[in-house]
């Protein structure tokens, strides 16, 4: 089929390709069930290890939430110590950003932009020396439950900052299509 050559000029095609990775970031599904009372996922278990089942040698230590109210970035940060695992609620949506800063990662500099929520239900694992960050750059208020390796702690925390816009402000910005 020929088409107007002033449209023509104008195509392009989407790629569909896998997409960058980072060595020790995961993203597994989770079961998730619906019916006509409301829904049900179960976050993980916990073996006789203290062990996050879902993740090899993953001990959680603590647990915490954090409700990102829309139009917010909340980044950079880096932990030397200490792993993630993030969760949101396929009914929220979260844009995360990850970036790899391991000096001897196969995968340095490498970045990931990850949809958590919006229709799946998935967990992240965010491993120590990758720099992570949140965005909502949506119009409703998103929950976040995340897991952690460690305890943090004021007197001396494992956490350590960059500018949001450090790998650049578009980095945030939804993709248009």
């Amino acid at each position: 089929m020929k088409l107007d050559p002033k449209f023509e000029s104008a195509l392009t095609v989407q790629q569909y390709q896998t997409k960058e990775s980072i060595e020790g970031v995961q993203i597994i599904d989770q079961p998730f069930h619906r019916d006509d009372t409301g829904n049900f996922t179960e976050l993980g278990r916990i073996n006789d290890q203290g062990e996050l089942e879902t993740f090899e040698d993953f001990k959680p230590k603590q647990v915490s939430l954090s409700i990102m109210l829309p139009k917010v970035v909340k980044a950079f940060h880096i932990h030397k110590k200490q792993d993630d695992v993030w969760y949101v609620s396929p009914d929220n949506r979260l844009l995360a950003i990850l970036v790899d800063l391991r000096e001897d990662s196969p995968t340095k500099g490498n970045i990931m932009r990850v949809i958590l929520g919006g229709g799946s239900n998935s967990l992240l694992r965010i491993p120590a020396g990758v720099a992570h960050g949140a965005g909502n750059p949506w119009h409703t208020p998103t929950k976040l439950i995340y897991f952690t390796n460690q305890q943090f702690s004021p007197e001396s925390p494992d956490e350590y900052r960059l500018p949001w816009d450090y790998f650049g402000a578009d980095i945030w910005r939804k993709s248009r299509g």
